[in-house]
């Protein structure tokens, strides 16, 4: 097995907007090893990945796509990833809002490693990094301040699955480092004043969100429910907190119609972030 260099599959005359990738700039590392590929994020920028495993996905999508728009309303300027992972939602952020800088916090090192060749092949070193470290630990970020905080943390408890022996994948998945009640006490410890905070969780998980968010002192503002095709259940939630209480809003966002289609809604997210509306002739894998 040889690394593989994702080619792209997009609709004819589909351009690219957003900020260039740097390539790989003749550094080895900046190349996919043999059991990786390098795959299309946004616009033209790229994520290294293990071809089998956990790999980025919807939540990922849907998360850096409802705390782009709060981070744009709020001129934000300091972003924080909580479990950062492979830097999916990490790089997203930074490509939507050219003037953040990006902070993510990854206790799995070989996951945070991949994670920061991926910011230096597209050119976002600057702007954009990944710290080693537990997000339960206080001490990893000391008393910073960040006013847009995302985090997509792990669906299951432990004990409620099958759990992967993929050492990568089984985190990722199920909560060895804890779960939402973990995460959304990390982001109250780090967030401004007037910042915001957007959480990834499963739909299976809803009834621990308001008790998580009450306890570390944080107000539900906005819900956004992720239905994967019209007529099924939702898939996952997207919960938008603040420090100071205000009115929630409730969002449903249903990616595919009854027919498998994307939906309208959903195209216009896909162009948002610089992806093709429209789908390619042949179907990219998943994460695509």
């Amino acid at each position: 097995m040889t690394g593989l260099i994702r080619t792209a599959r997009r609709p004819a005359g589909f351009q690219a907007k957003g900020p260039r990738p740097a390539g790989d700039r003749g550094e080895a590392d900046l190349h996919p090893a043999d059991d990786e590929d390098l795959c299309f994020l946004l616009g033209d920028w790229r994520i290294f990945q293990k071809r089998r495993g956990h790999r980025w996905s919807l939540d990922d999508l849907v998360t850096a796509w409802v705390a782009a728009r709060h981070g744009e309303a709020l001129n934000a300027r300091r972003g924080l990833d909580l479990g950062c992972g492979l830097g999916s939602v990490l790089l997203m952020l930074a490509w939507r809002l050219p003037e953040l800088d990006v902070t993510g916090i990854e206790a799995q090192a070989d996951r945070a490693a991949m994670g920061r060749r991926s910011i230096r092949y597209d050119g976002a070193e600057a702007r954009c990094r990944i710290l080693d470290g537990d997000l339960r630990d206080a001490s990893v970020l000391g008393d910073a301040r960040f006013e847009l905080i995302t985090g997509t943390p792990p669906y299951f408890p432990r004990g409620t699955g099958t759990e992967s022996g993929l050492p990568h994948a089984m985190p990722c998945r199920f909560e060895s480092r804890g779960g939402v009640e973990d995460y959304l006490t990390a982001a109250s410890r780090w967030l401004s004043d007037s910042g915001r905070v957007a959480l990834c969780s499963a739909a299976l998980e809803a009834d621990r969100i308001a008790p998580a968010a009450q306890a570390a002192g944080l107000s539900l503002v906005e819900h956004h429910t992720i239905i994967p095709r019209e007529g099924k259940a939702p898939l996952v939630l997207v919960d938008v907190f603040s420090r100071a209480p205000a009115s929630r809003v409730d969002h449903v966002l249903t990616v595919r119609d009854a027919s498998g289609q994307w939906t309208a809604e959903f195209r216009a997210l896909r162009e948002e972030l610089g992806m093709p509306s429209s789908p390619p002739v042949t179907a990219e894998p998943a994460g695509r």
